[in-house]
C-alpha cells in the first residue's frame, strides 16, 4: 500500500472505529467473502509467491526457511479454510465477563471490547497475512500488518484479495493496511507509532523479538522462545513418559511448544534413559555427566545447551535428584512457554501446577498440546510468554480488553 508508515499508520486507526461497531454477521460475511477471493485469485498468488521463492533460492536460503516461505494450491485452501473456521467461531466482542450491583443500585458490568489497531512485524510466512487478518477482523480490530522482504510478492497479493472481501461486505478496505517498505528503519518506525496502535505482536525469531525490545514505544505482546522441558519423576509411568518425550519433541521439532530439554528423576534414570534413547532414534542427545553415562554416543552438554531452544532434532538431557532440583532448573533456564510433569504421584503433579511459572503447565500430556486450536479456541495469532496483558495461546479473546459499563438512576457521589 502507497504512503508513508505515519500515513498507513493513520489510515489503520480511521478505519478502527468502524470495525469496532461491525456486527457480527458483517464481520463473518467479509471473512467468507475473502476466503472465496484467496481461492479465486490462488494463480496470481502462486504467481507472486513463485517470485519469493526464486530470490529465497537464489539468495542460499535454508530449506526449512523456503519451505515456511513456499505456497501450494493446497496451502491456500487451508488458508482459505482457516478463514471460514474464524467465522464459525463465537464473536467476543460485547460479550460480558461479570457483574454486580452495588449497595446505592448502580449497576456494573465488564465488557469485552477490541483493542483497536493490531500491528504484526513477521517473518518469511505469507499464511501469517491471511491468519493475522481473520483473527483481528472477527475480534473487531484493524490488521496492521508488517512482513519480512523475502515473502513481499506473495504478501501484496493475499492482502490485495483479503482487501477486496471487506469491501464486498460493506468494511472498509482499511481494515486490513499493509506497510510494502521493508527497510528496516521502517520496522522501527512501525514500531514506534504511538498515536495509532494498540498493540504489537512479533511473529519471528530472536532477532525479531530483539528489534522489539530495543525500538519499540508501543504497547507489544511478546510470542516468545520456547525453551519447553519435560520432567520424569520418579512416579512416572515410563511407557507413558517415554510416549510423551517422543511426540513433545519429534512431532513437530520446528515449533515454540516442541520440548527443548528432558529431566529424569535419579531413580528412574537407569530404568528410562537407554530406552528413552531408543525411542528418540535420529535426535542428537546432549546430555550432563549422569545421563551420558547411561547414554552411549550422547555428546556432551554445555552450559549454553541448558538455555537454548534447538528447533531442531536435538534433546538436552538432565539426570536431576529431586523435583526440587527439577524446577529449579526451569526456574533458571525455563523461557516461560510450556512445562511438563510426567507422575502419578498427585502431590509432585501438584506442586509442578503450583511452583512452575511458565504460561502453560502439563501433568502427563506433551508440550504440543499448548496451542490455540488444540485448546480449542480455533485459532491463534502467538503464544504469548509475558504476563500482560496475555498469556499463553492467543485467540480471539486476547484480541480484546474489558471496558465498565455503569448504569445508574440519576446517582451522584456524596
Amino acid at each position: 500500500m502507497q504512503g508513508t508508515i505515519a500515513e498507513l499508520g493513520r489510515r489503520a486507526k480511521g478505519a478502527s472505529r468502524a470495525l469496532a461497531t461491525a456486527s457480527t454477521a458483517t464481520k463473518d460475511a467479509a471473512l467468507h467473502a475473502a476466503a472465496a477471493l484467496l481461492e479465486a485469485e490462488a494463480a496470481a498468488i502462486l504467481a507472486a509467491n513463485a517470485d519469493d521463492v526464486a530470490r529465497a533460492e537464489a539468495a542460499r536460503t535454508s530449506s526449512t526457511v523456503v519451505d515456511r516461505l513456499r505456497l501450494t494450491e493446497a496451502r491456500i485452501a487451508a488458508m482459505a479454510n482457516g478463514l471460514r473456521q474464524v467465522a464459525s467461531l463465537p464473536d467476543p466482542v460485547g460479550e460480558v465477563t461479570d457483574g454486580w450491583t452495588r449497595p446505592n443500585g448502580l449497576r456494573v458490568e465488564r465488557v469485552r471490547v477490541p483493542l483497536g489497531v493490531v500491528a504484526i512485524i513477521y517473518e518469511n510466512r505469507p499464511n501469517v497475512t491471511s491468519d493475522a487478518f481473520g483473527l483481528c477482523l472477527k475480534s473487531g480490530n484493524v490488521a496492521f500488518l508488517r512482513g519480512s522482504s523475502g515473502a513481499i510478492s506473495s504478501n501484496i497479493a493475499i492482502a490485495a484479495a483479503l482487501r477486496k472481501g471487506l469491501v464486498e461486505a460493506g468494511l472498509p478496505d482499511d481494515a486490513l493496511v499493509l506497510v510494502e517498505d521493508t527497510r528496516h528503519e521502517a520496522a522501527a518506525e512501525f514500531m514506534r507509532l504511538r498515536d495509532c496502535i494498540d498493540v504489537l505482536i512479533p511473529r519471528g525469531g530472536p532477532a525479531l523479538i530483539r528489534s522489539v525490545l530495543d525500538n519499540a514505544t508501543v504497547p507489544y505482546v511478546i510470542d516468545g522462545d520456547g525453551n519447553c522441558h519435560v520432567y520424569v519423576d520418579e512416579a512416572a509411568d515410563l511407557e507413558m513418559a517415554g510416549r510423551i518425550v517422543v511426540n513433545a519433541k519429534t512431532q513437530r521439532p520446528s515449533v515454540c511448544n516442541a520440548a527443548e530439554t528432558l529431566l529424569v528423576h535419579t531413580a528412574v534414570a537407569e530404568r528410562f534413559l537407554p530406552a528413552a534413547a531408543t525411542l528418540l532414534h535420529g535426535v542428537e542427545l546432549r546430555a550432563d555427566e549422569r545421563a551420558a553415562s547411561l547414554l552411549p554416543g550422547a555428546v556432551t552438554a554445555t552450559d549454553g545447551d541448558w538455555d537454548t531452544e534447538f528447533l531442531d532434532l536435538v534433546l538436552a538431557v538432565k539426570v536431576v535428584g529431586s523435583i526440587d532440583e527439577a524446577i529449579d532448573h526451569v526456574d533458571r533456564h525455563g523461557s516461560g512457554h510450556s512445562e511438563a510433569i510426567v507422575t502419578n504421584d498427585v502431590v509432585a503433579a501438584d506442586r509442578w501446577v503450583r511452583e512452575v511459572d511458565a504460561a502453560a503447565v502439563l501433568v502427563n500430556a506433551s508440550t504440543r498440546f499448548v496451542d490455540g486450536e488444540e485448546l480449542g479456541f480455533g485459532a491463534e495469532i502467538g503464544i504469548s510468554t509475558q504476563k500482560l496483558h496475555a498469556r499463553g495461546p492467543m485467540g480471539l479473546r486476547e484480541l480484546t480488553t474489558r471496558k465498565f459499563v455503569i448504569r445508574g438512576d440519576g446517582h451522584t457521589r456524596g
